[in-house]
C-alpha cells in the first residue's frame, strides 16, 4: 500500500489518538527538542484538537501505520498567551491559524510528505475562512548544545521554500522537561509566518 497523508476525523480520529500520541513522544524526544514527555499528556492535547470544529489533525499513513502526524488551529484555541506578540506586531490574534507541530518518523522524511502537511493544513485554514496568516515556532537551541547531532540540517530552507518568513526577535515559549533533566526548563520558540 503507498503512503497516504489525509485529514482524520470522526471515530477513525478518535481510534488514532494513543497512535498519535506515541509518535509524538517518539519523535519529540529526538534534537533539536529532546522532549521527556507523558502519554497522559499527550492524549490530552490531542484530545482538545479532536474536539475542536476549527482544527485539523493531519496523518502519513504507510500500510495502515501512522508513521505522521500534523496540527493546526486558530491562534487563539490553541495558545492564547502567544496572541500579544501578534498584537504587538500589528497583527490580529484572531486572524492567525497557527500551525502545532509537524512529525514524521525518520524513515519517511525525504518523500515530501513535509510538503503535503503543509497544504493540507493551509487549506484547511482557506475553508474556513476568516484568517490572514498561518504561523508556526520552533525551538531555538544553542548552535554549541552538546546534544546536538553532527548531522543536523535545520529546517529553516524548507520554512522558506513554503514562502514562510522568520519574524526577527519575535519569541515566545514553551516549557517542558528535556530527557535527562529532572525539572521542566522554559525554551525560547522562534516564530515563523506567510500570508495565507
Amino acid at each position: 500500500m503507498a503512503l497516504t497523508v489525509e485529514p482524520l476525523s470522526g471515530e477513525t480520529l478518535a481510534d488514532a489518538l494513543p497512535a498519535l500520541a506515541h509518535l509524538r513522544i517518539t519523535v519529540f524526544r529526538d534534537w533539536p527538542y529532546l522532549y521527556d514527555g507523558t502519554l497522559a499528556y499527550e492524549q490530552d492535547y490531542l484530545e482538545r484538537f479532536a474536539r475542536s470544529n476549527s482544527a485539523v489533525i493531519v496523518a502519513a499513513r504507510d500500510a495502515g501505520d501512522i508513521v505522521g502526524v500534523a496540527t493546526a488551529s486558530p491562534l487563539r484555541e490553541h495558545t492564547e498567551n502567544f496572541a500579544a506578540l501578534f498584537r504587538g506586531r500589528g497583527f490580529d490574534p484572531d486572524r492567525i491559524f497557527y500551525f502545532g507541530e509537524s512529525v514524521l518518523l525518520p524513515a519517511y522524511r525525504g518523500r515530501r510528505v513535509g510538503h503535503l502537511f503543509f497544504d493540507h493544513r493551509e487549506a484547511h485554514a482557506r475553508r474556513i475562512g476568516g484568517f490572514t496568516h498561518c504561523a508556526f515556532c520552533g525551538v531555538v537551541r544553542a548552535v554549541h548544545h552538546p546534544a546536538r547531532p553532527t548531522t543536523y540540517v535545520p529546517l529553516d530552507g524548507f520554512w522558506a521554500k513554503r514562502g514562510y518568513v522568520k519574524q526577527a526577535g519575535m519569541l515566545g515559549s514553551y516549557s517542558w522537561r528535556d530527557v535527562g533533566d529532572t525539572e521542566e526548563t522554559k525554551k525560547p520558540m522562534q516564530f515563523w509566518m506567510r500570508l495565507l
